[in-house]
């Protein structure tokens, strides 16, 4: 933008954009002596500058006019240059202090020009949307008038990233520069050399910016890929480092991590995790860390980190952004005096991220008319943001994972016979922590999706909350290798027999297995049941006991009785009369032609003899079935053996074979018992 102002003015110019591996953040001494040799005469700085006060009086000393152009905040001493332009400088009385770095260039660049150059409003509202300031005054016509002249620029540059980024030109929104533009001009300054970047956007040659735009969208791509990785290990780090116990203040280390994407990694931190982070690059070659920390509201990382000055050399930024180096021996002392810092500044209400709602609304409120009355008010962002709209009690149709590495979530949601897609970007793996039928209350923000003409409202989501407890079934699956990725880490895991023990052992060899009678359960956010229990008491018992609010259901039977179901009383009394008319039966050598003239199973007769032995009116011994003359009237009830099948046919039923929404019933009426002996232990 200033570089096209001056040539517009006659000036010879040259832009110098610092690479941050090689000159790091901010000023740099070196640097500014190399531009002095290559023949610069005035020096304009521009999004920083102004807290570099030594390097700054070192390009003067040199020789060249200093001009700094910062909106970055001031220390206590202002750089000695020639001019400083900053909105909030303590002798100035500029009516706006949050314009971005291009908005006070731009400012200069009017000054010279002695009018606005509108027609520089478009890359103005690409560098303030980049800047994360507030989007209200100056910033907010700026940024829509910007807008307005993007979607219908002849800028090479533009066009071309539009074009590799499959996006409509005409449809240009904030969105599409913070997401699409910003992300792909960022990438080659945080990968290497950012030069290329000014170099597309002034092109006016068609096929020319086109090749350089697909470089950058490769760049992006690799960037991204990098992100990937060190916010992993940088994660990895703070599990190891932490566990549960989370510090006020994140300082997360690795070698060689590239310096250019720290930044997104320290914003993904502090959005997980809800603390200030800083993650730093480790050079021991060179013994410096370089790093880039955001923050929360509540803790000025400017402030916090200027009270550390003495350890930091070279550090900048705002309030809730920055960037620093400092030696690598005093990373420890950083860590440590911020958390010092942060534990006198910050409640432990500030480590709760609140999500302020704007509009309630119930699904049949929601209309296409009233989407796009929304729209008008755009752009949304810094200071403006889009309204939050929640949505309660939603029944869960559907949620399936989305995307090349199934990282979205994409869920029908339903209510009184309303339907609403909505998508969930970056949260796939919630998926499977999601049970079938939930009940979800919604956040987030309306959008229409257009697809072959048709105009559809769907909801971007902001954050998903689930108040009922949650039933997972798994237990039509029986290779434990399918579902045993989807239990939380801390599950408990249950079993209700010696035999289901034994059975999952191959599969989980260093996952501890309570057995139901011989060991204690314990209270768990989630437990796993492995099979069935062999009675509606013990399955209460382990309710009460583990009070949890996730529920995994396998249900592993080795013999099914279900479907074989229980002899009736006309087969029992033939058995009988069968019996007691020959006197003994041969178990072993006749059970195969009883089995073929009944056409009954031998599973079946062997499953009566033992009734009948059990009350005693045979005896059985070495295979031989005697009738007992002894032998009174009892009813098949009293029978240990008919009383277990009995029950596991109904434990089957209840539990094995019934469908989702009655086995939650089930659940559910174990719950409520339980809700209530809780209560009556506190009242």
């Amino acid at each position: 933008m200033l570089t096209t102002a001056l040539e517009r003015l006659g000036a010879k110019v040259n832009f110098a954009i610092p690479n941050r591996f090689e000159h790091g953040y901010g000023p740099n001494s070196d640097y500014f002596e190399q531009l002095h040799i290559d023949g610069t005469e005035v020096l304009i700085t521009v999004d920083n500058g102004i807290s570099g006060v030594e390097q700054i009086a070192f390009a003067k000393s040199l020789g060249m006019t200093i001009i700094v152009t910062d909106h970055h905040e001031m220390g206590e001493v202002l750089p000695d240059a020639d001019a400083v332009i900053h909105p909030r400088h303590p002798e100035g009385n500029y009516p706006f202090g949050e314009l971005a770095g291009v908005g006070v260039a731009f400012k200069l660049a009017s000054a010279l020009l002695g009018e606005p150059p509108l027609d520089l409003l478009e890359f103005v509202a690409i560098g303030t949307i980049a800047d994360l300031v507030p989007l209200e005054n100056e910033n907010r016509y700026m940024v829509k008038e910007g807008i307005r002249r993007l979607r219908r620029t002849q800028r090479s540059g533009i066009k071309a990233l539009m074009q590799v980024s499959g996006h409509d030109q005409n449809a240009l929104s904030e969105e599409t520069i913070g997401f699409t533009i910003g992300p792909r001009l960022n990438a080659p300054g945080r990968l290497g050399d950012a030069d290329v970047a000014v170099e597309l956007l002034k092109s006016d040659n068609d096929q020319q910016a086109l090749g350089i735009a697909e470089s950058l969208n490769d760049l992006n791509k690799e960037r991204q890929q990098l992100v990937k990785e060190i916010a992993k290990e940088a994660e990895e780090q703070v599990e190891i480092r932490y566990g549960d116990q989370i510090p006020h203040v994140l300082v997360v280390e690795g070698e060689g991590w590239n310096p250019g994407v720290v930044g997104i990694v320290s914003s993904r931190l502090t959005e997980k995790h809800y603390r200030p982070s800083i993650i730093l690059s480790l050079d021991h070659e060179t013994g410096i860390a370089k790093g880039s920390a955001r923050s929360i509201e509540g803790f000025d990382l400017y402030k916090e980190l200027s009270k550390n000055a003495s350890i930091l050399p070279h550090f900048g930024g705002h309030a809730m952004a920055a960037g620093m180096s400092l030696k690598i021996e005093d990373v420890e002392l950083l860590r440590s005096n911020l958390n010092e810092q942060a534990r006198d500044v910050l409640t432990e209400e500030d480590l709760q991220p609140i999500l302020s709602i704007d509009v309630p609304l119930s699904m049949n409120e929601i209309d296409i008319a009233s989407i796009e009355a929304l729209e008008k008010i755009r752009p949304f962002g810094m200071g403006f943001p889009k309204p939050v709209f929640l949505l309660e009690d939603l029944d869960t149709i559907s949620v399936r994972k989305i995307g090349t590495a199934k990282d979205h979530l994409k869920l029908e949601m339903g209510d009184h016979g309303e339907r609403l897609d909505a998508i969930y970007f970056g949260a796939g793996a919630l998926a499977d922590e999601m049970a079938p039928q939930s009940k979800l209350s919604l956040t987030g923000d309306l959008q229409i999706n257009e697809w072959n003409g048709n105009k559809k409202a769907q909801l971007l989501v902001g954050d998903v909350k689930c108040d009922e407890w949650q039933l997972f079934d798994y237990r039509g699956i029986r290779e434990p290798a399918r579902w045993l990725p989807m239990i939380p880490d801390k599950a408990q895991f249950i079993a209700f027999s010696e035999e289901a023990i034994q059975h999952f052992a191959p599969f989980f060899k260093d996952v501890p297995i309570a057995l139901i009678g011989r060991d204690e359960v314990y209270p768990s956010s989630a437990i796993v049941l492995l099979d069935m229990p062999q009675a509606k008491e013990q399955l209460k018992l382990v309710m009460e006991k583990t009070l949890a609010d996730r529920v995994y259901l396998h249900l592993h039977v080795h013999d099914s009785m279900y479907f074989e179901k229980m002899p009736d009383r006309q087969q029992f009394g033939w058995y009988y009369s069968f019996l007691k008319k020959r006197e003994t039966f041969d178990m072993y050598n006749q059970i195969e032609m009883l089995s073929k003239h009944k056409g009954w199973k031998k599973d079946v007769i062997k499953f009566m003899t033992k009734v009948f032995y059990e009350l005693e009116f045979v005896t059985l011994e070495n295979g031989k079935v005697t009738m007992l003359e002894s032998a009174g009237k009892r009813d098949l009830e009293e029978a240990p053996s008919y009383k277990k099948r009995q029950q596991q046919i109904k434990l089957e039923e209840l539990l094995l074979y019934a469908p989702y929404q009655d086995l939650k019933k089930v659940f559910d009426s174990l719950r409520e018992t339980d809700a209530v002996e809780e209560e009556k232990l506190w009242t």
